[in-house]
């Protein structure tokens, strides 16, 4: 296996992690922004609400989202599985 192609192996990995837990971290940022902001407004400091929140927001993107999330999954374990005598040489 030459570097470029260790390279183009590693820029995959790396998009497809990106592909894959972006959603679901960007949900539970913006769930947790948005849940600080009204308990800082109400002045009230329970930390299961915001957990509450940033746990429904990320089921909430699994389902609507969780079958391309998983297709890409399952493309690039098939693509790196059938690269393994490349990578073993």
């Amino acid at each position: 296996m030459s570097i470029d192609e260790a390279l183009a192996l590693m820029t995959e990995l790396i998009k497809t992690t990106i592909f894959v837990g972006g959603p679901i971290l960007g949900a539970a940022l913006v769930g947790g922004v948005l849940i600080g902001i009204v308990q800082t407004a109400t002045q009230i400091s329970e930390a299961s609400i915001a957990f509450v929140v940033k746990a429904g927001c990320v089921l909430l993107v699994v389902l609507l989202g969780g079958n391309m999330l998983a297709s890409r999954t399952v493309q690039y374990t098939r693509d790196t599985f059938s690269r393994i005598s490349q990578v073993v040489r």
